[in-house]
């Protein structure tokens, strides 16, 4: 794209459908006079005296708790320098945004006409009542440190300047993992920093604390090496002298271990390069031109660790990795600073995560195959979701530790299930079944491993200990597949259709044929089927060499059930297997039957998909609540669908009394539960939050689900198949790593149960 279509389309992001990239959004009720009332005057008076009686209360009447200010003067923003306060809002407005999408942190920015420390420091804590934080930005040095220092000293809630510390908390884990991966001990590595304004040294600070030697570091500014024989030194300069013999970048690059570049482009060249220890560290992080180009750098150095500013390169040292949770954990123990231990957990946890297997999610938004721990990857990745619910309780729990949280939390696992619940990431379902499927490992068939899709998907079952995977596939395929994704466990991988499986062939065709003989079977027809991957796969669990069975990824579904229901039986009591989803909406868990096999369901069959949905939640440990749902209520009309579903709940509540099942009922009114009280409070399920749809036929349940997946975002684990006799699933068409991961965790699960019901 060209610098003017570049420019053009960032003015009209910026002023388009309206000004600015932040609003103020209510988030009580005020359609009536009564909301406005109650809003403001004179139901506002209350929390107000409620506050004079105990400032506390401010945390539990006010946005205060979740309130952070970016403030500026505007003196060094980004790389355009001193372009004063109004020139700077697009930015401020810019981090507001970042707060908000990854740590749901709400945002006023405000700009200072103040180049004065006094001024500026007397005016920021003049407002500081109305935040829960203060995140200072884009202040230049050397009044950037003496603002901060004394508004950490003067106000009680987090200070923090993130040019300084955001920067040098990312570097510092990128660092520490670099350093990992090298081999070389942080306590004789010989670190050039090129650059010695806010951000340098506040990263020199925390590299000494992470383990760097004074003694090893070398730092540079615009004249050439800072030398304690200098005349003219900061404070902060005096601090990182050095008196070695050496005068400039080119001198100091001799040998050294690590550079940091926190200074301008292209100040360092191949020769430099080429003249550093074995296995250099390079953090060029100069943006949007580094100090040495990506490209050159990496074709100089094959034996080099290289980070950027930059997003598309590898290892970018993003600020946004920090302040948002940074914040997020300070506001939610009310933490009255930012100090030295929160910032080292901060370290510690980014540098954890990065060595920890990376979501499928993150693969697809940076088009990777699979990221994976190593030279390429040593910091976790800006849209990593578990960022959200990994840093905020490393920092949270270093707040309580050093002794500066004045809220502390007790129960961290409830603490994790807001944070994912602000991001809308995460769930608690989803980790209560991988959790479950890790407490006693099941034998777990992939049927497509030589799709790379679903073998990213056994992958991560494995590395996540969810189950023991074995691969159905073409060997050679699957093999250099799992090459290219770095996939090196050595898992069992079966090619149904080789001379080597002939002997298994065999043994599984006989026994199908025995199941099939008065059906229209030959024994050579068995066997021959045999050499399909989806019979082959039913027959391992059907002769227990497997515990559990996934296909589906690469064919329609009617193709693939069909060999299912000629191999494995239906549970006892069951004439017709149904399917179900579970989806994960914002109001909660929702399981959604029959979604992918009966058409058109008679009242019996009804009945019996509600009974085994109603056991499948139970295994989510939830109690279902049903409403079987129309187009009406209660017998408001007389067509067969809603007559069936009448002779469904009737049988249901003769037979069943203690179940709470009521229908019919439209969708609406079954999850309202103040529309449903109102209208119908006889029903068994007023006063109950509904979590089981069952559906009057297979469009009305298969549409409602697929809607809520594209149109609201919910993630779906299912179908689930119902009734078989064994925990065989089958996926939807072209289902996503994610999907895959979930639905082989809950097969497993699946397995479980029914080594317990034996």
């Amino acid at each position: 794209m060209s610098d003017s279509r570049k420019r053009h389309e960032a003015l009209l992001y910026h002023a388009k459908p309206k000004p600015g990239k932040i609003e103020v959004v209510p988030t009580k009720k005020y359609a009536t006079q009564h909301d406005l009332a109650l809003a403001y005057s004179p139901g506002v008076a209350e929390p107000c005296l409620e506050i004079a009686k105990d400032k506390e209360n401010v945390y539990k009447y006010t946005a205060k708790g979740n309130l952070v200010a970016v403030i500026t003067n505007g003196t060094a923003v980004l790389g355009l320098g001193d372009i004063g306060p109004l020139a700077s809002k697009p930015v401020m407005e810019g981090k507001g945004l970042l707060f908000k999408i990854f740590a749901d942190i709400d945002v006023f920015d405000i700009e200072i006409d103040a180049t004065d420390v006094d001024k500026f420091v007397e005016t920021v804590k003049a407002i500081a009542p109305t935040f829960g934080g203060i995140n200072l930005e884009d202040i230049k040095a050397p009044e950037a440190f003496e603002i901060e220092r004394r508004l950490k000293e003067e106000l009680n809630i987090p200070v923090m300047h993130d040019d300084q510390h955001g920067t040098a908390i990312i570097s510092a884990a990128a660092l520490k993992n670099a350093i990992e991966i090298t081999k070389k001990d942080i306590s004789k590595v010989k670190i050039v920093v090129n650059g010695a304004g806010a951000a340098a040294i506040s990263c020199t600070r925390l590299y000494v604390k992470l383990g760097a030697q004074l003694e090893n570091i070398v730092m540079c500014d615009s004249k050439g090496v800072i030398r304690k024989d200098r005349d003219n030194l900061t404070a902060e300069k005096e601090e990182f002298a050095t008196d070695q013999d050496v005068h400039t970048l080119d001198d100091a690059m001799k040998n050294a271990d690590v550079f940091i570049g926190l200074s301008k482009g292209n100040v360092v060249s191949p020769d430099m390069l080429l003249s550093m220890a074995n296995d250099p560290i390079v953090f060029a992080m100069a943006n949007p031109v580094a100090e040495i180009d990506y490209d050159l750098a990496v074709a100089t150095r094959k034996d080099i660790i290289m980070a950027t500013g930059r997003s598309d390169h590898p290892n970018q040292v993003n600020n946004v990795l920090g302040f948002p949770f940074i914040f997020r954990g300070a506001l939610d123990v009310r933490a009255t600073k930012i100090n030295e231990e929160m910032k080292m957990a901060a370290v510690h946890a980014l540098a954890d995560l990065a060595k920890r297997a990376v979501p499928e999610k993150v693969n697809i938004v940076y088009d990777e195959v699979s990221l994976s721990f190593g030279r390429e990857y040593i910091i976790p990745k800006p849209f990593d979701p578990r960022l959200i619910y990994e840093i905020p309780p490393a920092i949270a729990k270093a707040a309580m530790d050093s002794g500066v949280a004045q809220h502390p939390i007790t129960d961290w696992e409830n603490y994790r299930e807001e944070l994912m619940a602000r991001s809308g990431s995460g769930s608690k379902e989803i980790r209560m079944i991988h959790n479950r499927a890790k407490s006693n490992l099941k034998r777990i068939v992939f049927a497509e491993a030589d799709h790379i899709d679903v073998l990213k998907a056994a992958q991560r079952v494995h590395d996540e200990k969810l189950g023991k995977v074995i691969l159905l596939g073409r060997k050679e395929l699957i093999l250099a597949l799992k090459e290219e994704i770095g996939f090196t466990a050595d898992v069992p991988i079966f090619d149904p259709k080789i001379d080597e499986e002939e002997e298994r062939r065999q043994r599984y065709g006989e026994a199908y044929w025995k199941k099939r003989q008065r059906k229209g079977r030959t024994l050579s027809e068995a066997t021959k089927l045999m050499r399909e991957r989806n019979y082959f796969g039913a027959m391992m669990v059907n002769e227990n060499e497997a515990d559990a069975f996934i296909t589906g990824y690469s064919r329609p579904y009617p193709s693939v059930l069909k060999p299912i229901l000629e191999l494995v039986e239906k549970e006892r009591g069951v004439s017709k297997i149904a399917a179900c989803n579970l989806m994960l909406t914002k109001q909660g868990p929702l399981f959604l039957a029959d979604t992918t096999i009966n058409v058109n369901p008679s009242s019996k069959d009804m009945i019996k998909t509600t009974q085994m949905t109603s056991s499948l939640v139970k295994m989510f440990g939830m109690k279902p609540n049903v409403a079987m749902v129309s187009f009406s209520n209660f017998g408001s009309s007389n067509t067969e669908t809603s007559k069936k579903i009448r002779e469904a709940v009737a049988f249901m509540h003769r037979h069943y009394p203690d179940a709470i099942v009521d229908g019919e009922l439209q969708a609406d009114f079954a999850l309202n539960k103040e529309l449903l009280a109102k209208e119908f409070p006889f029903s068994k399920l007023n006063g109950k939050k509904v979590n089981v749809l069952i559906f009057p036929n297979l469009e009305s349940a298969n549409i409602t689900y697929k809607l809520l997946k594209q149109l609201q975002g919910a993630e779906s684990i299912g179908p689930m198949i119902l009734g078989l006799s064994k925990a065989v699933h089958v996926l939807q068409l072209g289902s996503s790593v994610d999907e895959m991961v979930n639905m082989a965790a809950l097969a497993c699960v699946d397995a479980q149960q029914r080594e317990k019901n034996k």
